[in-house]
C-alpha cells in the first residue's frame, strides 16, 4: 500500500486482496504441519541440508528473490550461499560444479573417519524462475549443465497466472521458509 500511495508501483486494492491470498496460500502450502513431501519449501530445506547452495536466477525478480535467499540463509541458518543470474552464473559458479565443491570431489574421503568427521561440502544449484523458460532461455542449458557435472538441481518457479507483485511474494515466501526450516533443522 506504501507503495502504490508513493507512485512506487500501482498496487490497488484488488491487487492487493489477491497478493493476500496467494501469501495465505503459500502458507498453507509450506506450513509446518505439511508433509516434506508436498511442502516445497521442506523439500527445498531438505535437499539444501550439507550443501553449498548455488543459486541461479532467471528474470529481475527471480534475481532479487535469490540474492535475498543467500542473505537469509546465512542469516537465518548460518549457511553460506552464491547467488547469480543466468547466464553469467555458468561462468561465475562454473568452476564449483568440477571443483573441490562437486559432487564425489574428496580426495581424502578414503581416509575420513565416517562416525566422527562431517561429510564435505558439496554445491547443490538451486534454479529460480518467474515462469517457465522460454526458447531463448539459458535455464535448460543450465541445467543440463549441473546434471552433467553430477550437481544435484532443486528448481523454484513462480506460477504462471500471478501479477508481478505475486510471482515476487511466492518467490519470497518460499525460499524464507526454506530458510527457516533449514536454521530449525540446524538447532540442537
Amino acid at each position: 500500500m506504501l507503495a502504490d500511495r508513493i507512485g512506487l508501483l500501482d498496487a490497488p486494492a484488488g491487487a492487493l486482496a489477491a497478493l493476500a491470498d496467494r501469501l495465505d496460500e503459500l502458507a498453507e502450502r509450506c506450513g509446518p504441519a505439511i508433509a516434506t513431501y508436498s511442502n516445497p519449501a521442506k523439500t527445498l530445506a531438505a535437499e539444501l541440508a550439507d550443501t553449498l547452495p548455488l543459486i541461479w536466477t532467471e528474470g529481475d525478480l527471480a534475481a532479487a528473490a535469490g540474492r535475498r535467499f543467500a542473505t537469509v540463509l546465512a542469516a537465518l541458518a548460518g549457511r553460506p550461499a552464491l547467488a547469480a543470474e543466468l547466464p553469467e552464473a555458468l561462468t561465475a559458479h562454473g568452476t564449483l560444479l568440477s571443483g573441490a565443491f562437486a559432487a564425489g570431489a574428496d580426495p581424502e574421503d578414503f581416509f575420513r573417519d565416517r562416525v566422527e568427521d562431517p561429510e564435505a561440502l558439496h554445491a547443490r544449484v538451486v534454479l529460480l524462475r518467474e515462469r517457465a523458460p522460454a526458447v531463448t532461455s539459458p535455464a535448460p542449458g543450465a541445467r543440463d549443465l549441473a546434471l552433467h557435472r553430477g550437481t544435484p538441481i532443486s528448481e523454484l518457479e513462480a506460477d504462471e497466472d500471478g501479477t508481478p507483485l505475486e510471482t515476487a511474494a511466492e518467490l519470497l515466501a518460499v525460499t524464507d521458509f526454506a530458510a527457516v526450516y533449514l536454521a530449525l533443522a540446524g538447532t540442537p
